[in-house]
């Protein structure tokens, strides 16, 4: 699933290409809003909340939709000719550009009052510009004995954070996936490290932690079971951590990570 800092970077592209100009194309091709027609109506603005997209009209009007594993968005000239036209879940277009959502995993339109009902379950957004790390500590705070690896991932504490930069954040910091999210001394300082990688991502490709953009060199401990630890030597381990049906993956390394 896309990290933060990639929806952050995909809503930025959907405002530039969509934003203060007039839709003259809507397509939606969900069952429940195959009828739907936003053509006349201006686009507001398109903005990320974690790793959910909103794009706003002037009619009050909210489409929210989310990648989920495989979806993507792609912004092209509205002359362009379209690929792949079977995976497109959702086309809006303007008279210079065309917005298709490939394979999305959510594609809904609700009132623009009622948000709240698709993203009020979020915590703090790490790349948000109301980002709170104390109430974002707080929240994982609030369970003391679960895993911190499993907290971190649970979007109701900050949102914008996945598999890889959880991973990071926790070698980083020399925190063990496991160890109990109320045992990890510094919290807050936990949550900032996160907001400072997404924020040092996100307007390029890719999820670099160490410094080094060179392939194969961008991050400490994600994705590198059994290779030597950059710190220490010892191989990093590999495991699955979260509720049974909800498992995900966790890459430590056992000597630096405690």
């Amino acid at each position: 699933m896309p990290e933060g800092d990639v929806v952050w970077y995909t809503a930025r592209r959907l405002h530039e290409a969509l934003a203060g100009r007039v839709l003259t194309r809507s397509d939606f091709r969900v069952p429940r809003y195959a009828t739907v027609n936003l053509v006349g109506q201006m686009v507001n603005e398109a903005i990320a909340r974690g790793k959910h997209l909103i794009i706003r009209t002037d009619r009050d009007l909210t489409i929210h939709t989310h990648l989920k594993m495989e979806g993507s968005w792609r912004v092209r000239p509205a002359a362009e000719p379209l690929t792949d036209s079977y995976k497109i879940r959702l086309l809006l277009a303007n008279s210079e550009w065309q917005a298709a959502g490939y394979s999305l995993g959510i594609t809904e339109v609700l009132p623009t009052s009622a948000e709240h009902q698709v993203t009020g379950h979020l915590g703090p957004d790490l790349l948000g510009p109301d980002w709170d790390a104390t109430q974002a500590a707080a929240r994982l705070a609030a369970l003391p004995d679960r895993p911190i690896g499993e907290a971190l991932l649970d979007q109701r504490n900050l949102a914008g954070a996945g598999v890889i930069y959880a991973t990071e954040m926790l070698f980083l910091r020399g925190i063990n996936p496991w160890r109990p999210a109320g045992s990890v001394d510094d919290l807050h300082a936990l949550v900032e490290l996160g907001r400072r990688l997404l924020d040092f991502n996100k307007t390029r490709p890719g999820h670099v932690t160490t410094g080094d953009t060179r392939r194969g060199q961008e991050n400490w401990a994600y994705g590198r079971a059994g290779r030597p630890c950059r710190r220490c030597g010892t191989p990093i381990r590999r495991g699955e951590q979260g509720p049974p049906g909800q498992e995900r993956p966790r890459f430590w390394c056992p000597n630096c990570q405690k």
